[in-house]
């Protein structure tokens, strides 16, 4: 059943033929130039890729051959050489550079990611200030993360013990295309703050956002071939990317990544994943209602609900449910779609075939199941060629696709409860754990159900700014939502490798030759109760 509730608000200012020299012809001078930046695939057969807005060219992407990637590996090892004998702190100076241009140049990049990705003006600004908030922090702490460590040696003033780090060497970063530029910085910055070198492979649609973003680290002191970019499809260049890194950093689907982390097992090195997921947002009977349903809205839809910590199921207390649900779907119904590069729309299109597929598919499948389409559930073709609205589900049951399976998409379904163990645990029912939301005035109380969500980032009264911007804070997945952490000290450390030296003075740790082992022993024992008192 399809409710009568009003369409989308739409805004059909149309796409400007140029924007900032990118989104015009395939040869536009400035996407010439960052597309000049791609290393390797000259002997092979470009792509091209269009706007999602419009479907219009955007540029001819060359594309990388095994070999080519195998040669921009060498090529980073002896670049990583000499910057990792640049000290920690004057690292961390590139960092803070970058972190100014990246505000300074925010525009051409705000046009850039909008075209690319088919977002909202506002949108690609959070690209933009995650960008800026990584390079700030790792800017900021870098340093003093890295340092030498003092640590108590097993003997207090005999034995001085330490732990020290070393850069991996080259690390191989895989990007999605939904937030090139967001999570471009949270992976690559880290690492090269590390002392590494980087090899990235960022999707072919929003490659150009990456790019621009390794010319300003150039341009802000990192050396030209520390960070390397190649393009191409996985299948092509996939198992050279995994066996020539040092560690690989992946965002990307559940499938995709357990197999990379059976690939990188059998070479014995280390590697992150960021999955999928199927986030919740529990609303308890306390909470504001319209502040609730407001902050839905951003969960749930901003990017057009392509991003990994967005909100694809909302459990709501009977007590409130009916009133909550009128005012998100009133708020829902009433966004602003469009394509046009300024901060009037409010939600952008999909960025792809597939993804637009997907979406039609899912909901598709549960009206045909008898789910009610609240609002949305139609794709708006008059729009743009990939425009969705985003749509609310209720009664979606079990069987229905878009029950358990992530869409990844403008899409949330709404679910009633009784009892707040009961939607903890329906929330927990799920193989992903990587996002979640809660919602009460009593922020005791918030905090006390998030900490029984299983996921790896989960946010009271927010939801999902408020961890994805405290990059103090680790971000990532638990179940099949992922492995590893990036932002926080754990998001730099995890692209180290930790040595432990101890250096012993005056007694050695094994009896002298005349002392007898038993009263060696004896005297040892005494030794370890006396330094179990002793603060260390």
């Amino acid at each position: 059943m399809t409710s009568t509730t009003p369409a989308n608000a739409v805004e059909d200012t149309p796409l400007p033929p140029t924007v900032g020299g990118v989104a015009g012809a395939p040869g536009s001078a400035r996407a010439a130039q960052l597309v000049a930046r791609v290393a390797g695939g000259a002997d092979s057969a470009p792509i091209r890729m269009h706007a999602p807005f419009t479907g219009q060219p955007i540029a001819t992407l060359p594309q990388a051959t095994d070999a080519d990637v195998r040669a921009v590996f060498a090529g980073a090892r002896t670049a990583q050489r000499a910057w990792a004998e640049r000290s920690p702190a004057e690292r961390a100076r590139v960092l803070t550079r970058l972190h100014d241009l990246v505000l300074a140049r925010q525009d051409e990049v705000l046009d850039l990611v909008q075209v690319e990705a088919g977002k909202a003006r506002l949108d690609a600004f959070d690209e933009v200030s995650a960008t800026a908030l990584v390079a700030a922090y790792y800017g900021k702490h870098a340093a003093k993360l890295l340092a030498p460590r003092r640590v108590a040696g097993v003997i207090p003033g005999l034995t001085r013990a330490g732990e020290i780090r070393h850069p991996k060497g080259v690390v191989g970063v895989i990007s999605p295309w939904n937030y090139p530029l967001a999570l471009t910085a949270m992976d690559v910055l880290p690492a090269l703050a590390a002392g590494n070198a980087v090899v990235q492979k960022p999707d072919n649609q929003t490659a150009l956002s990456a790019l621009w973003l390794q010319e300003l680290a150039e341009e802000a002191g990192l050396p030209a071939g520390t960070w390397q970019i190649v393009l191409g499809r996985g299948s092509k260049i996939g198992t050279a990317l995994v066996e020539e890194s040092d560690y690989l950093c992946f965002t990307g689907s559940t499938p995709t990544g357990k197999e990379l982390a059976g690939q990188v097992a059998k070479r014995l090195t280390s590697y992150s994943l960021e999955l999928g997921g199927k986030n919740p947002m529990v609303v308890l009977p306390d909470a504001d209602i319209a502040k609730a349903a407001t902050g839905a809205v951003t969960a749930c839809f901003s990017s057009a609900g392509q991003l990994c910590v967005s909100v694809e199921r909302i459990y709501v207390h009977e007590d409130i449910r009916d009133e909550f649900t009128r005012a998100f779907v009133a708020r829902t119904a009433a966004l602003k779609l469009g394509g046009a590069l300024d901060y009037h729309a409010q939600m952008g299109s999909l960025t792809s075939e597939d993804q637009l597929a997907t979406v039609s598919a899912h909901v598709e499948d549960a009206r045909g199941k008898g789910a009610s389409v609240l609002t949305g559930g139609r794709a708006r073709p008059d729009l743009g060629p990939l425009f969705y609205e985003p749509t609310v589900l209720s009664g979606v049951t079990p069987d229905m696709v878009p029950f358990a399976e992530e869409t990844f998409g403008p899409v949330v379904s709404i679910y009633g409860y009784t009892d707040v163990t009961d939607a903890i645990d329906r929330a927990n029912d799920t193989p992903f754990g990587l996002n979640a939301s809660v919602w009460s005035r009593n922020g005791r109380a918030g905090w006390e159900v998030a900490a029984r969500l299983k996921a790896g980032t989960v946010n009271v009264n927010e939801g999902y700014a408020a961890t994805f911007g405290s990059v103090g804070v680790p971000m990532g997945g638990m179940k099949d939502s992922g492995v590893g952490r990036r932002n926080g000290a754990e998001g730099l450390l995890k692209y180290t490798e930790s040595q432990s030296i101890a250096l012993q003075r005056g007694l050695a740790l094994r009896p002298p030759r005349r002392v007898p082992g038993s009263l060696w022993s004896r005297g040892m024992t005494l030794g370890l109760k006396a330094l179990r008192r002793l603060p260390r």
